[in-house]
């Protein structure tokens, strides 16, 4: 498979199109052809390694000192479909529409990328993508909502409150559908 490869800390000239293997998932995995993925702000910041000095020096030692050599391919948002599952999934199957986060483990910038079914906020979350979004729509929702839910929480708005409008409502969506996420 092709997949876009940090090769170097910095500029995106550290980016380079290579031929990889295309992963095979475990029991509790899916494998994902991803259709569509974002280059969103987590993704720059991670590659440039422009940060405070007690943020970069603990993601140097666990990224590789000189280079990335454990993360190897960034990308946190996508959407695709699934073309394989390993033999312990059960609420997916071969040709759903999906997209979803990565969180830290990044690799959407891939043509295919393994995902746990049911995997954990930090460890990226998955879901069957609505019919009514495109590929390319699907994969830009998920930071930003999860950002929503994580504000919506903060500010402590619960459904039946006053202060109700369009993104309050969406988010009141987003909270009703939280619990069947996997």
């Amino acid at each position: 498979m092709k997949a876009i490869i940090w090769t170097k800390y910095g500029s995106p000239d550290g980016l380079q199109l290579r031929e990889v293997a295309t992963p095979t998932p475990r029991d509790n995995e899916v494998l994902i052809k991803i259709h569509a993925a974002t280059a969103s702000t987590p993704d720059t910041e991670l590659r440039r390694l422009k940060l405070p000095l007690l943020y970069a020096i603990p993601l140097r030692f666990y990224l590789g000192l000189i280079r990335p050599t454990k993360i190897t391919i960034l990308g946190t948002e996508f959407a695709g479909e699934i073309e394989s599952t390993g033999k312990d999934v059960t609420f997916y199957k071969p040709g759903d529409q999906v997209y979803g986060y990565t969180g830290l483990g990044m690799r959407t910038y891939a043509e295919y990328m393994c995902l746990a079914e049911k995997s954990s906020g930090i460890a990226g979350v998955t879901a069957k993508k609505p019919v009514n979004l495109s590929y390319e729509e699907a994969a830009a929702v998920p930071f930003g909502g999860l950002e929503a839910l994580h504000s919506l929480g903060r500010a402590n708005i619960r459904r039946g409150s006053d202060r109700r409008g369009p993104y309050v409502e969406a988010g009141h969506a987003a909270l009703d559908r939280r619990g069947s996420c996997h």
